[in-house]
């Protein structure tokens, strides 16, 4: 499994579809308290994203937009600087696809929105620093087939059939991987110090997809060094530079991660965990994890079971 697909897994990242929305003339609608990454995509016509501080940008049918969690923005048909926003009209945008029909006449413009998220429990996210507005234009080069997806998943929203559900899912995680990929494929500053990072730089990129590989070895900046054959202050700088933190401190939050997920879904013995994410005691592992999440592994266990339970209702 590659890195970025086991962050995503790790993280719980996934997708799910806000709205589907038919607009006419003369609309306007405000988001501002959604959780998780907003996604639109444009499937016909046009619309124009309002940003808070008044920036704005145009889409046109086969754009898609991806902006942080919780950035306050809006949809128009004709914005006026950002001063339409100020009379916007906030809406109720479903989650489970269904259509939402703003302004008056004939549907002009026709785009949906998913809504990205992950459980929170981990620190390593693939999508922590990403700008704060992804444009991709249609037909960009970078994230093959995008259009083909989004046109897709619009024929699946419009025309329900039999395993929709299991299409829709599919189809909202692929679209997020080819953003993903777009982003990479434009190879700006803005992704170094990041957590992708590292995806250009073959040296740590190899010592990465090493720390995934085997958690549990004795991994320290000197032996990733001696593994990769490059001088320790090699390492060391370029890691700074790809990632911003030290190779020391990713192999530390990685096997916290690890450990937290491992904690919260399995009943292993703290010992069995401790082992498999590269600490020969538990006194040594309890430590590091009383640092990093701010308790004991058995308390932490228990408040996130508990979190769970009543997240269920009791069940």
């Amino acid at each position: 499994m590659d890195p970025v697909t086991e962050v995503l897994r790790l993280s719980g990242m996934k997708g799910s579809v806000g709205a589907r929305v038919e607009a006419g003339s003369h609309w306007v609608a405000e988001l501002a308290d959604y959780r998780g990454i907003a996604t639109h995509a444009v499937l016909g016509g046009s619309a124009w994203l309002v940003m808070g501080d008044g920036r704005h940008v145009e889409l046109v049918a086969g754009d898609v937009v991806m902006l942080p969690p919780g950035a306050p923005h809006g949809l128009t048909d004709a914005p006026d600087d950002g001063a339409s926003m100020r009379e916007a009209t906030s809406v109720c945008w479903p989650s489970d696809g269904r259509t939402v029909r703003l302004g008056s006449g004939p549907s002009r413009t026709r785009l949906f929105t998913i809504y990205y998220d992950c459980n929170h429990l981990t620190r390593t996210q693939v999508l922590d620093e990403m700008p704060d507005v992804f444009h991709f234009q249609g037909g960009e080069s970078g994230a093959a087939y995008l259009d083909d997806i989004v046109r897709l998943l619009g024929r699946e929203l419009a025309r329900p059939q039999l395993a929709t559900g299991a299409v829709i899912e599919s189809l909202v995680d692929l679209i997020l991987i080819q953003l993903v990929r777009g982003w990479l494929s434009r190879q700006t500053a803005e992704q170094r110090g990041t957590w992708l990072g590292w995806v250009d730089d073959p040296v740590v990129r190899e010592a990465v997809e090493r720390i995934h590989a085997d958690p549990a070895t004795d991994w320290t900046t000197t032996t990733l060094a001696e593994a990769l054959h490059v001088s320790r202050a090699t390492l060391a700088r370029r890691f700074q530079t790809a990632m911003n933190r030290s190779p020391a401190s990713y192999v530390t939050q990685w096997r916290m991660d690890l450990a937290a997920v491992s904690l919260r879904d399995t009943r292993d013995p703290v010992e069995s965990v401790a082992a498999r994410v590269g600490y020969r005691s538990v006194p040594s592992f309890t430590r590091a994890f009383v640092r990093d999440r701010g308790m004991t592994p058995g308390a932490f266990r228990l408040a996130h079971r508990d979190a769970g339970r009543a997240g269920s209702g009791g069940n």
